[in-house]
């Protein structure tokens, strides 16, 4: 595969969602979870969302149970616990496994094509993959950076 279009997930309200909608579009993908410590990422992810979104930007929420437990929510829980904490606006989308032999392919794809500290295997909640309007993976961030440290990695591809 040798682009994120050819990938179908499953809304946090339910229904599938081909990836192919957003071609064209920068994408943010990251694995989320609502009891975390960098649960508060959040609020910049909105931010950037909010700051770029006309001009091409969506960042894709994945909330993920698989680090300490920390997304045991169901659909409206998550859903509810995102908007009135955090305001998210941007898609978010069904509870998923990142990594191991369920990892959802996307995921899959995603470590497979980036190399992250030490392995490919997602840490933590809250590593973000940067991806161009050609589907094309253009950076992987781990947990610790911060949603606004990476404004100059995503005005590159809106310009791209």
């Amino acid at each position: 595969m040798s682009h994120i279009y050819q990938f179908e997930v499953e809304r946090l309200e339910g229904g599938e969602q081909s990836l192919a909608d957003y071609q064209g579009k920068v994408l943010l993908i990251v694995n989320t979870a609502s009891k975390c410590g960098f649960t508060p990422q959040f609020t910049g992810l909105e931010s950037l969302y909010e700051q770029y979104k006309e001009q091409g930007l969506v960042v894709l929420g994945f909330p993920c149970n698989q680090f300490g437990g920390q997304e045991p929510g169901n659909p409206e829980q998550i859903g509810e616990f995102c908007q009135r904490n955090y305001g998210v606006s941007f898609p978010m989308f069904a509870k998923i496994d990142v990594k191991g032999a369920e990892a959802h392919p996307l995921f899959r794809y995603l470590t497979r094509e980036t190399k992250g500290f030490i392995n490919k295997n997602i840490k933590w909640n809250f590593t973000k993959f940067l991806i161009g309007r050609d589907g094309q993976i253009l950076g992987r961030f781990g947990s610790m950076a911060k949603p606004e440290s990476l404004q100059i990695e995503i005005e590159k591809a809106l310009k791209a």
